[in-house]
């Protein structure tokens, strides 16, 4: 786009677009993990509830 002399707005715009993409990704990334990962060791017993709230905690710095 900067080869092409796109204007700013338009490399604003699309770097936006892969900013949204990638936050959209980290989020369902973490979800996904705290429903099959997290909640699946407590449902077996893989992990305590105190090593799941650690778990939780570490991944909430990234949202």
């Amino acid at each position: 786009m900067i080869e092409a002399n796109r204007s700013c707005a338009d490399l604003a715009q699309q770097i936006q677009a892969v900013e949204n993409t990638l936050r959209n990704a980290k989020r369902s990334l973490i979800q996904d993990h705290v429903e099959h990962c997290i909640v699946e060791a407590m449902a077996d017993g893989g992990i305590t509830r105190e090593d799941a709230v650690q778990e939780f905690a570490r991944l909430v710095k990234y949202l």
